[in-house]
């Protein structure tokens, strides 16, 4: 299941975060923090399987909890009421975000050790890339 992607990741570099963040429509003050925090991503599965997603940083701590393909109502960390789906597509972590009649995707795997978040909001790609914590 998600087994791989269980743990503490530390981000050690966001490629193009700010475009994406702008495609999304997040505001230029929150770009500015959010191109600057280096948030760690705690995930960890609970004993009834619920999957728990943690994005912790200095500026602000999100927390989602989801099953696996079940749709479940989300407050992204600019504050956006999303309708989300997470799946596991060959490996790959798949979060659907949909408000507004817009629709965008995190997809996480892990590759070589290390664990790539790419957020694609139509040809708009940003990728952040993640290690395992000691």
């Amino acid at each position: 299941m998600v087994d791989q992607f269980i743990g503490t990741w530390k981000m050690v570099s966001s490629d193009n975060f700010d475009d994406y963040m702008k495609a999304i429509g997040v505001g230029f003050a929150t770009r500015q923090v959010g191109n600057r925090t280096k948030p760690n991503l705690i995930v960890s599965v609970e004993d009834d399987g619920m999957v728990c997603l943690k994005s912790q940083s200095t500026f602000k701590t999100t927390e989602i909890k989801f099953k696996l393909n079940e749709p479940f109502e989300e407050t992204t960390a600019d504050d956006r009421k999303t309708q989300t789906v997470v799946s596991l597509e060959n490996g790959v972590l798949v979060q659907k975000q949909s408000w507004d009649g817009k629709e965008t995707n995190i997809e996480r795997e892990i590759t070589d050790g290390k664990l790539i978040a790419k957020c694609i909001m139509g040809d708009v790609i940003a990728v952040r890339t993640y290690v395992k914590d000691a």
